[in-house]
């Protein structure tokens, strides 16, 4: 496997100002957004703030999909963007989904009830640029660039746990 992330992109290293780690991959379509996606869901868990960064048409909609999809979702997860919070009740957790694309003010944000959202669940946030201070420095965070109509390269930071989380369970396309 380890072989296979290496062809896919896979560049883990230690972060020591945070003691977290940084990974860059290569997302080669949407099964490899979607075996992103399952990394990140099998190590989601109550408490956990993963922010989405990236241009308009990066990924950020898509890739919360896949993770949804990887926490057993099957309904229709459509696009904040209007609402600014979707809920969903996965069977591992109770999930929030937030876009802060049209979020104006950062005291907007105290209305979305995020800190009762993280007390027994996980939150997902597109836009986190818009209300930087209120992202938990313990954030998994997700930068995505378009780099082809297909392609997009994915920069991911964290806490340290998640290295242990990638490194086990992200699988790219055509992995055995």
């Amino acid at each position: 496997m380890i072989e296979s992330l290496r062809r896919a992109g896979y560049n883990a290293m230690m972060v020591s100002e945070n003691k977290g780690f940084a990974v860059t991959l290569t997302l080669n379509g949407l099964m490899d957004t979607d075996a992103l996606g399952a990394a990140i869901a099998a190590g989601l868990r109550a408490g956990d703030t993963i922010a989405l960064k990236g241009d308009l048409g990066a990924g950020k909609t898509t890739l919360a999909r896949a993770i949804l999809r990887g926490l057993g979702v099957t309904e229709d997860v459509p696009s904040p963007s209007f609402t600014l919070v979707q809920e969903y009740e996965t069977p591992k957790l109770a999930v929030r989904h937030y876009d802060f694309y049209r979020i104006e003010n950062a005291r907007e944000i105290d209305e979305l009830g995020i800190d009762d959202a993280l007390d027994d669940g996980a939150v997902l946030i597109e836009w986190p640029e818009r209300a930087e201070n209120r992202i938990a420095r313990d954030a998994l965070r997700v930068s995505l660039t378009a780099s082809s109509e297909t392609a997009r390269k994915a920069e991911i930071e964290g806490p340290s746990r998640w290295q242990r989380i990638f490194d086990t369970e992200l699988k790219v396309a055509g992995d055995p």
